[in-house]
């Protein structure tokens, strides 16, 4: 047996031996913006699709043809459920392609009309930071909005930004870190008195969970992503409305229109529409139930654990509920959840490694104390209040221990 054969079998061996030992305990997962588990069907239709029809769909033979009809399906059916034309989806290997498919498709096609975009202070990383690089290497010029104490934007403050070299507006439909929802219909309305701007909508945390109307809030492109809403990683999709001008940031093929060249997932973008349609399934029952547990835990939290600041309103999305526990140290909080198999976030995953105070929690003006003790708990249908009674009484635990030791 040579070297790397035998590395991959003890590679293996290992995996199983965790595997095994972790699957003893019962877990509480309350980490569902950072990523989902995925659903069984979801996973039963890309296995089927990789197995069966693994073809390549721009081949010339029947089995070729047979994929690319199985793609345009998905596709079909994906913009049946969001209410759009097929023709204006593009499929993506995540909302972070696709945010920055949108942003620096828009800015690079367009910037003969004018170098201005308009963005939030709160948005996620794949948005503020392409745009921090549009600014800093190519010469464009970004304003970024300020947020109220609940982590919104204003209306009046978008209308105002707007100059004659304005291309585009770029804001998030919920925070991926406490949660606010931001008056997408609102700005939409504002921004078709301005047919040269376009308006781009990181609806990750939006898409599967609240209802969306791409059309009747005139958005021009939007993101989302499936492992957010019980499907698979690398899966994503970005919306470009008929008539946006966008340059292709990868060229060298005519798949997806030649906004995005390279052979296709297709395995990955069946289970896409799959995904979204099992999402939106149900919907409002859904909503409802994450409401009713995020009222329960904000209760819960606030008569067991001393000092709790919860820094997400109540106006904002139920599916996230960001506290600070000052002066305590999140990723300390975490790591005592965590032993105990309680699983949450300090801030967004993209960024959940920083030790500096959150941009979001700054942004929103709360004290330096609190904007660095951040923890984003994060629910779905699937949890329950068995669970939240747990995880609250463990996290109060956790902080008497780390009280004392600070003491």
């Amino acid at each position: 047996m040579t070297f790397m054969m035998k590395f991959v079998k003890i590679v293996a061996i290992s995996i199983e031996c965790l595997a095994l030992e972790e699957s003893g305990d019962e877990m509480i997962y309350l980490d569902y913006s950072a990523t989902t588990p995925v659903h069984p069907e979801v996973l039963t239709t890309f296995t089927k699709v990789n197995n069966e029809l693994f073809a390549n769909p721009d081949s010339l033979h029947n089995f070729g043809g047979k994929v690319a009809t199985l793609l345009q399906k998905a596709k079909e059916v994906t913009a049946q459920l969001l209410k759009v034309q097929p023709q204006e989806l593009i499929f993506t290997s995540g909302a972070t392609e696709a945010n920055n498919l949108a942003l620096r498709g828009i800015a690079f096609a367009n910037r003969q009309r004018g170098n201005h975009i308009i963005t939030s202070v709160i948005e996620h990383p794949s948005v503020y930071d392409t745009l921090k690089q549009l600014e800093q290497h190519f010469g464009f010029e970004v304003t970024y909005l300020p947020v109220d104490h609940t982590g919104k934007v204003s209306v009046v403050d978008v209308q105002a930004a707007i100059r004659p070299t304005t291309i585009l507006v770029s804001i998030m439909a919920i925070n991926n870190e406490v949660g606010s929802i931001q008056p997408i219909a609102e700005i939409g309305k504002i921004l078709s008195e301005y047919p040269k701007i376009y308006f781009h909508v990181d609806a990750v945390q939006a898409v599967g969970k609240v209802a969306v109307d791409i059309k009747e809030w005139r958005i021009d492109l939007l993101t989302c992503s499936a492992h957010k809403m019980f499907g698979l990683k690398g899966s994503g999709l970005l919306f470009k409305r008929i008539g946006v001008n966008l340059m292709p940031l990868q060229t060298g093929g005519s798949q997806e229109d030649g906004y995005r060249a390279g052979t296709p997932n297709v395995a990955a973008n069946v289970a896409f529409a799959k995904t979204l349609r099992l999402a939106l399934e149900h919907l409002p029952q859904k909503q409802a139930m994450v409401q009713e547990l995020n009222t329960y835990v904000r209760t819960l939290l606030e008569q067991k654990v001393v000092g709790v600041v919860c820094n997400s309103s109540v106006t904002c999305s139920p599916y996230i509920l960001n506290i600070s526990i000052p002066p305590l140290r999140p990723e300390v909080i975490v790591h005592g959840l965590d032993a105990k198999g309680i699983y949450l976030s300090t801030r967004s995953a993209c960024s959940s490694k920083e030790a500096k105070a959150s941009r979001v929690l700054t942004a929103m003006h709360l004290r330096d104390e609190v904007a660095s003790s951040g923890i984003r708990v994060s629910l779905s249908h699937e949890t329950t209040k068995e669970q939240l009674n747990i995880f609250v009484d463990e996290l109060a635990n956790v902080v008497e221990q780390m009280r004392k030791v600070v003491k």
